[in-house]
């Protein structure tokens, strides 16, 4: 049986780039609490974990996939003319053949994934957009109790001008370009800050 190489950050990421103009998924995968594995039984076991993952993303994924080590515990992969929901269905079936095998006589625990996908389109324009929504849907799968597949949700809050003079409305979407982040994680930050600030009242 052939396996898909597995590639450094650096080659994966030229090779994605390649494919700016066509339709593309892309999975974020990551251990979940894999620093505990090396903690508790070393890293030698940890790189047993890393080896079997890289076997079974590289066993399981279509021929047309390109498979990356982006760095310690996380791997991405990206599959060509997929879309976001196809991918679901696939790494959904990796993560749970995965997590149901036991790795090893000396790891005696089932190891979990966590997964968050994102395609172009419809969910970014570019690589780089679509590894950022990608990475926001991983960790929204940490944040959601590990051990799952998600997939980026748009989240943008629909602001009534009648509430928010134009001018701010018009900030608020500048600052969330500069920073990478949705209007709606901003202003969650910024209510965060307004209950702490008044604290007392409450």
């Amino acid at each position: 049986m052939n396996y898909l190489p597995v590639l450094n950050r650096h080659d994966f990421e030229e090779a994605v780039q390649k494919l700016e103009g066509s339709p593309v998924a892309l999975a974020l995968i990551d251990l979940d609490h894999f620093k505990e594995i090396n903690d508790t039984l070393g890293h030698a076991a940890g790189d047993t974990v890393l080896r079997s993952l890289e076997r079974t993303l590289g066993g399981s994924l279509p021929d047309s996939a390109i498979v990356g080590r982006i760095g310690g515990d996380e791997y991405a992969a990206a599959i060509p003319d997929t879309t976001a929901e196809s991918a679901l269905i696939l790494l959904e079936e990796i993560r749970t053949h995965f997590s149901s095998h036991n790795i090893s006589a000396e790891i005696p625990r089932k190891i979990q994934l966590s997964v968050g996908i994102a395609a172009k389109p419809p969910h970014a324009k570019t690589v780089a957009d679509l590894m950022r929504c990608a990475d926001e849907a991983m960790y929204r799968a940490k944040r959601e109790g590990r051990s799952r597949v998600a997939i980026y949700v748009e989240d943008k809050m629909t602001l009534k001008s009648n509430f928010y003079p134009k001018a701010q409305l018009e900030r608020l979407s500048k600052l969330s370009s500069a920073t990478g982040r949705t209007e709606a994680s901003l202003l969650r930050e910024a209510l965060e800050e307004l209950l702490v600030k008044y604290k007392d009242e409450l």
